[in-house]
Formats: C-alpha cells, sequence, structure tokens
C-alpha cells in the first residue's frame, strides 16, 4: 500500500497510508471478500479516494495561497531549520562526534554503539587494549566539555 501510494505521491506517502487503513477499519463492515481472502483490491479503491481527495484539496490551498499572493512552497526556510537544528539535542551531538578526531570518534562507536568489549575493540582498530581505553576516554572527556550541564 505504501510503495503504490509513494509512486504517486512520495512527500505525503505515510499519512496517506495511515488514512487509508484508518478509513478501512472504519469501513469494514461494508467489506466482502470477492476476492477468496484478499482485500488488496479493496483496500487500493480506498487509497485512490484517500489520493484523490488529497490532490484535490492540494489544488485548492494552491490556488486559493496564489490568490492571496502566499508563497507556494509552505517549506520556505526563512532560518526556522537553523533554529531547529541548534535546538535539536540529536543534531548537536551529531555535531560534536563529527568534531573529535576519526581515532577516538571510532573507538567510541564500537564501545558505546556497537558494545564491543575493548579487547575485540582493540583488535578491530589494530592498538592495544590500553590505548583503546585511552581513545574511548578520551573522547568522552571530549564530549563532557562540550555538553551543557543542567543545572541541579
Amino acid at each position: 500500500m505504501h510503495a503504490w501510494l509513494s509512486r504517486r505521491i512520495a512527500w505525503a506517502a505515510n499519512d496517506l497510508t495511515a488514512e487509508t487503513f484508518a478509513r478501512a477499519l472504519l469501513s469494514i463492515d461494508r467489506f466482502s471478500d470477492d476476492r477468496e481472502g484478499t482485500a488488496l483490491p479493496w483496500l487500493l479503491g480506498i487509497a485512490r479516494h484517500v489520493l484523490l481527495e488529497t490532490v484535490r484539496q492540494d489544488r485548492i490551498e494552491t490556488r486559493a495561497r496564489e490568490r492571496l499572493g502566499l508563497p507556494l512552497d509552505l517549506a520556505v526556510d526563512d532560518g526556522f531549520s537553523e533554529v531547529e537544528e541548534r535546538l535539536s539535542p540529536r543534531r548537536a551531538l551529531e555535531r560534536q562526534l563529527d568534531a573529535l578526531p576519526p581515532g577516538e570518534r571510532e573507538a567510541l562507536k564500537l564501545r558505546v554503539v556497537d558494545e564491543l568489549p575493548y579487547d575485540e575493540l582493540a583488535g578491530r582498530l589494530d592498538i592495544r587494549p590500553a590505548a583503546a581505553r585511552l581513545r574511548v576516554s578520551r573522547a568522552l572527556r571530549r564530549l563532557a566539555h562540550t555538553v551543557p550541564q543542567e543545572e541541579t
């Protein structure tokens, strides 16, 4: 269902898939099994109606924006994405991880994300276990200095 909708209107496929199944659930009592066990034709019919309604609504909204002189592209940035990125803890962490020296970043990834023991981590990086511990420790220390601490 999602793939079918994605090929037609990719930017809204997730929402339209959810809407299709919601409408199917609401009208399940009208479903008749004419295809011997498959509801796909019925679901695709619902999806087609949901898709057509969405396209019609988008056209109406576009014409209204044109008449009112509003921007047609609702994704006009105006700097909001930069603010969002600065406020996003995940993006901030990604920037801080990217700023780590490559050896420390890789050691930290193998230890924290992949949960490798230090011996295996050292083998993958072709270093001694003590050096692996040192790299992870340095990476964590650098991150601790860049992450704002909450006051208690």
